[in-house]
């Protein structure tokens, strides 16, 4: 039986806190009970600060300890004020302190600047769907939670003041002298759902849980699809629903991790707040089938599609040369080169890789290579790209990807063994547009060749930005990192200082990689620097870091890290008959400043200069420096470049 029934289900006395315990008077009559449960489920949270907390991350430390909050009251202040004296005396041993905000008036926003003005430094894990609260039995502000992680169990719950002797107990290993004692003071925290706990029996599988899933899991969760099993019953949910919970509380699934406060995105394949809770309550009550047809009956039959369902099969498709992937081993990166199928110029509508074995295939990045015997009459440059979990790449509404005619496709393929040699063969799908579109689909990247991440560094942060010499509209949001890359945002900072989140991912999933397609296209107006933040995990409590000794650098092999951001956009002021190369080629250039600038001030300061390149540049800062004023500016850097070598950089597919 699973934990969160068992505990419900048996009522344990001895880990049963009721809200009488707690209350007096009117409000003692009225309060249900509550139960602290017998283990504490794994969850994931944002906290204030839009990072993405997930419990059982914190599996190394000898304690956790959380604290119920609410936003501007006098009791939580305080709480929180003797929360971090704790803090200050036990994280040198290694213990996690966490807040928990499970009240339902409160937003981010405010709990943040409260916390800025307090001066927290304890996270406070924003429990919008109070799932959480509602599983630990939480009832009240300051109520305080000592998690001992060796058994995921409770080991002390009740007021900020006894929590110092539980705290060091479990740190010596040993049980608290006082495990539970009544939190008196403090506003209660309403949480609506525990009246309709009963209810919950009542959630139809065929009308309301169904339904959820043929829209947002099935695509995956199908015979062929990349999904583990295919929700193809009542009975195939039923027998993964503990897992179907997990990964749901710990937004592992459905695989789509931009912050759902900031930005809205044409491809969003997130559950929405009510969905969540559906499909949470409806598991926690024990899967019930009650009545009516069985919805994913109807998938029993069919298999994933071999090429996008909304677009169909493409126009035009390539093969490309079939590759052994060995079964150990670094692979280096495959470069297969290709005759280019069109005979004339052409623009693309859409792009659709089919890899051959998803299993070992990391990414692909292509290229147009021009003939040069026959200059080009559009621009080149990328046709379609691919990395895990990735969507057909479709053009915004009037734009097209241009293919010059002739010369070549040059494809690169980067493979990862897994333990046994196997056979890609993988197919690139073109769709055609009929006639030229009015606007060019432009690309860029925004990335840090310099990036040096630290061994053991488990809060790294890198930020590099471009300038945009000229009204764009952006259309496409596409982050990539490698196995230590944790969280990253994109903002725009337009010339009087304002600043526009445009994407937040509390939580990178290397795993799981898309592009963030904007309802709406975004206005970047001339002079607007866009700033990718990036931040990596080197520690060893990321369980996915190849090594946390090292300390990385750029490189294309996974076991190195990158630090990449594309965007797809169009110039304002660029049509199919007006082509903008010196915008492309100023945006370009202004990516070199971007990478090293990392106060984002407009110079370069001595102390920001880091890694080989900057090393190369503190060796010549003095005569780079020609106006002596202690910094570099875009032009004394841009001097500094070998001007072949710019050459190269502006000529470089931007998914390169």
């Amino acid at each position: 039986m699973n934990s969160w029934l068992t505990a419900a289900a048996l009522g344990a006395a001895a880990l049963t806190l009721t809200a009488a315990d707690a209350l007096t008077g009117p409000a003692r009559a009225q309060a249900p009970a509550v139960q602290l449960p017998a283990h504490v489920d794994d969850f994931q949270l944002t906290d204030q600060t839009r990072f993405a907390q997930r419990l059982y991350y914190y599996a190394y430390a000898p304690a956790i300890v959380l604290m119920s909050e609410t936003s501007g009251s006098p009791v939580s202040e305080a709480a929180a004020a003797k929360l971090e004296t704790l803090a200050a005396s036990f994280r040198p041993k290694g213990v996690v302190f966490l807040g928990l905000d499970s009240s339902l008036p409160d937003n981010r926003e405010a709990v943040a600047a409260a916390a800025a003005k307090q001066h927290l430094t304890v996270p406070i894990l924003m429990d919008e769907q109070q799932l959480v609260g509602e599983g630990l039995g939480v009832q009240r502000e300051g109520e305080v939670y000592v998690i001992d992680p060796k058994s995921w169990t409770i080991a002390y719950h009740g007021p900020v003041s006894q929590a110092d002797q539980a705290i060091a107990a479990v740190i010596a290993g040993k049980p608290p002298e006082v495990a539970r004692a009544a939190v008196a003071e403090g506003r209660p925290i309403a949480f609506p759902a525990r009246t309709k706990a009963a209810e919950f029996a009542n959630i139809s599988y065929a009308r309301d849980v169904a339904p959820i899933l043929q829209d947002k899991c099935v695509s995956c969760h199908i015979k062929g699809g990349i999904g583990p099993f295919a929700m193809t019953s009542y009975e195939v949910v039923k027998g993964f629903s503990p897992m179907i919970r997990e990964t749901i509380r710990t937004r592992r699934m459905p695989p789509y991790y931009a912050d759902p406060h900031i930005g809205a995105f044409k491809n969003d394949q997130g559950l929405t707040s009510e969905q969540t809770k559906t499909l949470v309550h409806w598991i926690e009550a024990g899967s019930p089938r009650g009545s009516g047809p069985d919805p994913l009956t109807a998938n029993a039959g069919k298999t994933a599609p071999e090429w996008p369902v909304a677009l169909g099969k493409p126009d035009v498709i390539i093969d490309l040369p079939a590759f052994q992937v060995p079964a150990s081993g670094l692979v280096e990166y495959q470069n297969p080169v290709v005759d280019n199928p069109f005979k004339q110029d052409v623009w693309l509508h859409a792009v659709a890789i089919k890899p051959g074995d998803r299993r070992v295939l990391h990414h692909v990045v292509s290229n147009t290579v021009s003939d040069p015997n026959h200059p080009a009459d559009i621009p080149g440059g990328s046709v379609g790209s691919y990395t895990p979990g990735a969507q057909p790449q479709i053009m915004a509404d009037g734009s097209g990807a241009p293919v010059p005619a002739g010369g070549k496709l040059h494809f690169q393929m980067h493979y990862t063994t897994m333990g046994r040699e196997t056979t890609d063969r993988t197919q690139v799908g073109f769709y055609l547009l009929k006639a030229p579109p009015e606007f060019i689909k432009r690309s860029v990247v925004i990335g840090n060749f310099n990036l040096t991440i630290p061994a053991g560094a488990q809060h790294h942060t890198e930020v590099a930005y471009l300038t945009f010499p000229a009204d764009a509209w952006l259309y496409t949001l596409y982050p990539h990192a490698h196995y230590r890359g944790s969280h990253v945002e994109l903002k725009a900072r337009t010339p009087d200082g304002k600043e526009t989140l445009l994407l937040s991912l509390p939580k990178y999933d290397f795993n799981w990689q898309r592009d963030y397609d904007p309802v709406k296209p975004i206005l970047v107006k001339a002079g607007t620097k866009l700033i990718a933040t990036w931040v990596y995990d080197n520690s060893a409590h990321n369980l996915a870091n190849p090594d946390p000794k090292r300390t990385v650098t750029w490189g294309e092999q996974t076991p190195d890290e990158m630090m990449y951001f594309r965007l797809n956009y169009r110039w304002a002021d660029e049509r199919v008959g007006h082509v903008r190369g010196d915008l492309q080629q100023k945006l370009q250039a202004s990516g070199l400043i971007g990478a090293l600038d990392t106060n984002v001030d407009g110079v370069v300061e001595p102390s920001e200069l880091r890694g080989r390149m900057g090393e190369m540049l503190k060796a010549r800062f003095a005569a780079l420096d020609a106006n002596h004023d202690g910094v570099l500016d875009a032009a004394e850097l841009q001097a500094a470049m070998p001007r072949g070598r710019m050459a190269r950089r502006q000529a470089e597919t931007p998914d390169l």
